[in-house]
This record gives C-alpha cells, sequence and structure tokens, in this order.
C-alpha cells in the first residue's frame, strides 16, 4: 500500500505549539493535507499519554486511530467549507527527547526521537526516564541523558521499539549541530551504533546535501515536518508503498529495499533546503548571512559586532563531506522539493499565507483535489490550471521542476523560496483570479533610505 507519514510532530503540551495540537486537530489537518500516518509525539508527557489512552484505539499492528472520529467539531480549526474525514488517519506513538549532558570535555546538546509499538512500551519507557528528569514541564522533555544511554533504554524497554537522530544537523541540538553536535555517529552512539539505521535530515538539508558524506550511506534518510501547529504537518513527510501497519512501516526504514527489488520507502517530501533557518552561515541580528567561503574569509567572525558567527547546516555538511557530488545507491528514495499550497496561494494573491483570501482558496482546492499533497504531487498542470488559474497550473510546474528563486535561511531566520519574481507579479497582477479572489496589487517600491535594509548575502567573486 503506498501511504505518506509524518513521523515527527508536537502536541499542545510541548513549548510553543499551538492549542489546536490535539488530536482531532492534528488528524483533521493530516486529512487535508493527504497524510495517512502521523506521529503522535510528546509521548513521555503524562497528560499527553492520557489523551493518548482516551482518545486512541489500535487499528492495524502499532497503528492506532481515533475512537470517535466526530465527536469534537473541526469546523473552526479548518479552512471553509472542507470537512476532513479523521476516520482514515493513524497514528504511531513517538516522543522527541532533548538530552543535554558532557561527553569529551565538551555540552552535548542532542534532539532524538523515539517510536513505540504499544502503550505498554511507551509506559516502560517513560517510567525510566521519569526516574531521570521532569517528564512534566514539556512535551520535548529535557533530561540530562547522554544518547548513547537514551537508546539503551529504548532497546531495554521497547524492543520493537526505535530511536531515529532528530534534525541532524541543526546548528544548537543536534547530531551533528556545529554547536554542540558530534563530528560520527559512533561518536555519539558508541557501541549500539549499529542500531540507528535511519537519520531526519532537517528542513534547512536535503538528500542531496546528506548524500555527500560516504559515513551516512548506510542510514535510511527520513524527512518530517517536526510542526509545532497542525497546518504545519507534512512540510516535510516520508512516502511509504508496503504494508499499512507499524511494523511493516519500521522494516522499510530499516530495510528500504526488499529481497525481490521492491522499494518499499519511496520517496520523501522536502522544502527546498534554503528555506530552512539555519541553511547559511550568519548573525540574524546584524542582518548578515554567508556563504561558507565568505565565512571562511571572516574567520567565523561577524563583521559587523565582532561575535561569532552562527555556523549553518550548508557550512556544517561541507566540513564532514568527503564528497564533491552525492552518491545515492539503488535503493535510495525519489525526492520531492515542494513549497506548501498555502505558500504558493499567499505569494500569487499577495497576501499572507495563514490569511482568509488564501484560506479560502486552499480550501477549494482541497474540495476539488481531495487534498495538499493531490495538488503538489499528483494532480496536472492542465487539470489545475482549467479548475482554478493559469497563475497556480504556472506556479505548480515551476516548483515541480525546481525552478523557483531562493533567498536562504540563517541564524533561526527562515529562508523565502518565491514562484514569481517581483517584475513578473508586477505585470500580471491584473490577471489573476483564484476562484473569484483576486490578487493584490504590489505596492509600489519605496525608496531606499525608507525601507528596511535587506539581510546582506555575501559570497566569493568567484573569478
Amino acid at each position: 500500500m503506498r501511504y505518506i507519514a509524518d513521523l515527527h510532530i508536537h502536541s499542545c503540551y510541548s513549548r510553543a505549539t499551538a492549542v489546536s495540537s490535539h488530536l482531532h486537530g492534528l488528524a483533521a489537518w493530516a486529512a487535508i493535507k493527504g497524510i495517512d500516518v502521523i506521529g503522535t509525539g510528546d509521548f513521555t508527557h503524562p497528560q499527553w499519554f492520557q489523551e493518548l489512552n482516551k482518545y486512541l484505539e489500535e487499528a492495524e499492528a502499532g497503528f492506532y486511530r481515533l475512537k470517535n472520529p466526530d465527536e469534537v467539531d473541526v469546523s473552526a480549526l479548518v479552512p471553509p467549507d472542507v470537512q476532513p474525514d479523521l476516520s482514515g488517519v493513524r497514528f504511531v506513538l513517538s516522543a522527541e527527547i532533548s538530552s543535554i549532558y558532557k561527553r569529551g570535555g565538551k555540552v552535548r546538546k542532542v534532539h532524538n526521537i523515539l517510536y513505540a509499538p504499544d502503550f505498554e512500551a511507551v509506559r516502560r519507557v517513560s517510567s525510566v526516564l521519569a526516574g531521570i528528569g521532569n517528564l512534566e514541564s514539556d512535551g520535548r522533555p529535557i533530561l540530562g541523558l547522554d544518547s548513547r544511554d537514551l537508546l539503551e533504554i529504548m532497546l531495554d524497554n521497547g524492543p520493537d521499539g526505535f530511536l531515529v537522530p532528530a534534525h541532524i544537523w541543526t546548528p544548537w541540538f543536534s547530531l551533528f549541530g556545529s554547536k554542540s553536535g558530534f563530528d560520527t555517529i559512533e561518536e555519539c552512539f558508541g557501541d549500539l551504533s549499529d542500531h540507528i539505521f535511519a537519520l531526519e535530515t532537517g528542513l534547512s538539508s536535503d538528500p542531496d546535501m546528506n548524500r555527500r558524506i560516504s559515513a551516512l550511506d548506510r542510514f535510511t534518510l527520513i524527512s518530517n515536518s517536526d510542526c509545532h501547529s497542525p497546518g504545519k504537518l507534512g512540510r516535510e513527510a516520508n512516502i511509504f508503498d508496503t504494508g499499512f501497519d507499524y511494523y511493516s512501516m519500521q522494516e522499510a526504514i530499516r530495510v528500504p529495499l526488499s529481497k525481490d527489488g521492491h522499494r518499499r520507502f519511496t520517496g520523501t517530501v522536502e522544502f527546498f533546503p534554503e528555506e530552512g533557518k539555519y541553511h547559511c552561515d550568519g548573525h540574524r541580528k546584524c542582518g548578515i548571512c554567508f556563504d561558507p567561503l565568505e565565512t571562511s574569509d571572516y574567520q567565523g567572525i561577524c563583521p559587523e559586532c565582532g561575535r561569532p558567527l552562527t555556523i549553518g547546516v550548508l557550512n556544517r555538511v561541507k566540513e564532514l563531506a568527503d564528497r564533491k557530488k552525492p552518491k545515492y545507491s539503488d535503493s535510495a528514495a525519489e525526492v520531492y522539493s515542494l513549497v506548501p499550497l498555502a505558500e504558493i496561494l499567499g505569494e500569487i494573491l499577495g497576501v499572507g499565507p495563514a490569511t482568509k483570501k488564501v484560506m479560502k482558496v486552499y480550501g477549494r482546492l482541497i474540495e476539488c483535489f481531495g487534498s495538499e499533497f493531490n495538488v503538489l504531487l499528483n494532480a496536472s498542470v492542465t487539470d489545475i490550471t482549467d479548475s482554478c488559474s493559469w497563475a497556480l497550473g504556472e506556479a505548480i510546474e515551476r516548483v515541480r521542476s525546481g525552478r523557483v528563486i531562493r533567498q536562504p535561511g540563517y541564524d533561526g531566520e527562515f529562508g523565502v523560496i518565491k514562484v514569481f519574481s517581483s517584475d513578473e507579479r508586477q505585470g500580471m497582477y491584473e490577471q489573476i483570479s483564484l476562484f473569484g479572489v483576486l490578487a493584490v496589487k504590489p505596492r509600489a517600491r519605496k525608496k531606499q533610505m525608507n525601507m528596511k535594509s535587506p539581510p546582506v548575502i555575501r559570497k566569493r567573486n568567484k573569478d
């Protein structure tokens, strides 16, 4: 069975998350996005665990569904006139742990994701972790626990579970992070390294970047949204073609290509990595965004304030890479670099992606095509053009072919991906109508002296 899974999310019990990140809100948006399986997130949090027990029941082995999918009215949480079917959405038990500890004379800060097939395994794992730190303070608890020891606890108490290092390149909290990580898997997990078989790439990197490092060849690269609100589900996700249950999914991640040559882990949905908020090096307060060569020229120091730059993912990958070009195995998954539909609509209409205008059009598209992923991945450009607008059809075509304009993120600032140039939009706005919703006229460009200075993106002259 072919299905889409977003396996790293957070509940309303994690810090800085939406109150709508409850099970029904998450299920509603999963159905709208076209996601079949989502992680529960936060299973170590006592109150969230109570809700998981109360509202979920096992459907397929290790996959859970809502007991009464229609008992909560979700109409206020979704776009107008959209009626998502929550009954088909499945949950897999997951949690993220923030491990902060000393190793090799350095403070390490690594985030790891845990997956478990059943509530009993979760109870055992959480019971051990509760003796180490406070699980009630945050859905993603901070524990003074070595990553290697966390893995051992998972293996001892949930032997059918597994651990995946989260967003492995994030500077501050990850396996390979420039600020507090390691240089190898073995350095982090020691004698238990063989039990790690997958890595989460994070929003600021993509498979092309990761496959420049031969030490990562044996690992399956998975992608997830790490969302803090239901509407952000699926900004990255995984595509499977295997049995619809926890154990089949786990095996597809462990061994993507079956013995008969069938690709069970078929693809990942990715951000364009420049959109991630740690892609390039920089200093947000000073508006400085550097590529790795320019960072080297300045010896990692911000030329504006004299403080160290935050070294981003592109630079960190370059530091560990032993290949000039990515190398893929026969089992490697397909890669689909996309832009969230609401962002595309917001650009076309000249308004923010969360505005009523965008949500009105978004809802109509879901009515027409069934889900966001059907629009982004499957629907023909002709059908999109005929049913909605030539502008949307052109935008989808450009995104699918990678013909986008990229302004990279840096030091916690998300990047910006555009489909149309400013000049294109100035010339076409009067022609744009999406289901009768008119685009906003682009504002006249202000004089430079009245504008807030944009980030300085400096690159070495190649001549």
